[in-house]
């Protein structure tokens, strides 16, 4: 039994296979392509206003408020209770979608999806906290591969069981919450780390430290219990000020790299636009071809624009290109690329031309995402790319909390969700401009430099 548990905590094996089996049932939500119908279909009667003006703008406010307290919270708790979180936030959102009437059930389940994405923090770090260096490239590819899997598998069970079994989307979403179920539990099975990124990263040499200390008695006048435990509370309050104080040193290090500035700022900027696009997005093809007279498709286009993006980003990271020249130029092309197809998501009314610049939309982002990844990580530790990724989403966060304020909660304006879409459009292409300029400007200073020192 000793050799079992010894084996849980220390191999990589075991916390990588757990991880991933979480993983994957986390993301394997066959009902969440279908979300917007449900909530408008007859189990749950609300309107397309009420959806995307009272209900979905939860989940942004939830992210934002949640996301730096849940991001220091999780190294200071060591990932697992984060995880533990995540999950149970999951099936709590689920099971009021099934069983909470109104729009007050779904706006709480919107929050409790809230709290699960922003505690997805934990999930992509806490691997980092239980397998050694040389396995860190192994494992990061063995969890993304497996929520990316879990998704598409739900997207595309989805689609089949509405298009060829006719079932209906209250099944779709019992089917969740049994998947959800499942990950939530497996959850409790994962290792418990002994150290994290920040607050516990000497926890072990303190353990260790304490156990090569001689025995003092405790009736010998030189220790008493108290001491000990006054010692205790000061080394954790040490800990958690000195995790802090290298949190901001690290901030600043990493914020003053100008290499790394634009690629953070299309980072925060592509971000906000891509979760406010996919947010409303059903909303839209509810708009554009009502459930009740055409095959809703949205899982199959789903599961495509997953696996043509994951291709996309794939592709990207094979090509032999120097990205520290022509990133920013590469970074504005494809801004205009989701540009152009959000506007066309807009000015159409075919159901399958907007399902198809959805495709493109999605596979820009994540070949662009997947540029500023990798561009960012190869210059930084795990620590640093951990803190930089935290960071980044929150800005996009903030940003997306905004931009919803504005275009979806202002009164006075009263967008249409088409006219909102133009917005997202022009969003996009102003960020286009701004990376086209300054990518055609760093092409050309490198030229002309090149030519002087020839």
């Amino acid at each position: 039994m000793n050799c079992w548990n010894n084996l849980q905590i220390s191999g990589w094996a075991y916390p990588t296979l757990v991880l991933c089996v979480y993983g994957f049932f986390t993301m394997m939500r066959p009902g969440e392509p279908f979300l917007t119908p449900y909530l408008i279909g007859p189990s749950k009667n609300l309107t397309i206003q009420q959806v995307s003006r009272q209900v979905y703008p939860v989940w942004t406010y939830t992210n934002f408020l949640l996301l730096i307290p849940i991001f220091l919270m999780t190294d200071y708790l060591r990932y697992k209770p984060v995880i533990v979180l995540q999950g149970l936030g999951y099936v709590v959102c689920w099971l009021l979608l099934l069983f909470g009437p109104g729009v007050e059930a779904a706006q709480f389940a919107v929050f409790s999806y809230g709290i699960a994405t922003a505690s997805e923090v934990g999930y992509f770090s806490y691997i980092y906290s239980v397998v050694s260096l040389e396995h860190y490239q192994k494992v990061t590819s063995y969890c993304r591969s497996t929520t990316l899997v879990g998704y598409a598998v739900g997207s595309v069970l989805g689609q089949l069981l509405v298009s060829l079994g006719n079932v209906s989307f209250y099944c779709l979403n019992v089917i969740t919450v049994i998947s959800l179920a499942i990950a939530f539990f497996i959850s409790f099975l994962l290792p418990m780390p002994q150290r994290s990124l920040l607050f516990h990263e000497n926890h072990l040499a303190t353990n260790h430290s304490i156990d090569i200390v001689p025995a003092v008695p405790l009736d010998s006048g030189n220790v008493s219990s108290s001491c000990i435990i006054s010692d205790e509370r000061k080394r954790d309050r040490s800990s958690f000020l000195n995790g802090i104080y290298q949190l901001w040193v690290d901030c600043k290090e990493c914020y003053s790299s100008t290499k790394l500035i634009p690629f953070s700022l299309w980072w925060a900027m592509g971000t906000c636009g891509y979760f406010q696009v996919i947010s409303y997005v059903q909303v839209l093809w509810s708009l554009k071809q009502p459930s009740k007279n055409f095959t809703i498709y949205n899982g199959g286009v789903d599961a495509f624009a997953t696996f043509s993006g994951a291709a996309a980003s794939l592709a990207v990271g094979h090509i032999s290109f120097s990205w520290s020249i022509w990133g920013e130029l590469m970074l504005g092309l494809f801004s205009a690329v989701s540009a152009g197809a959000v506007y066309l998501m807009d000015l159409t009314a075919d159901i399958w031309v907007c399902y198809t610049c959805y495709v493109v939309f999605k596979s820009s982002y994540m070949q662009l995402i997947t540029i500023c990844t990798f561009q960012i990580a190869k210059t930084l530790s795990k620590e640093r790319y951990a803190l930089m990724f935290g960071i980044n989403t929150f800005v996009a966060v903030t940003l997306q909390s905004i931009l919803t304020a504005i275009v979806i909660n202002t009164k006075s304006l009263h967008l249409t969700i088409t006219s909102q879409y133009f917005v997202y459009g022009t969003y996009f292409a102003a960020v286009a401009l701004v990376f086209l300029t300054r990518g055609i400007y760093s092409v050309f200073y490198v030229k002309c430099r090149m030519a002087e020192e020839n």
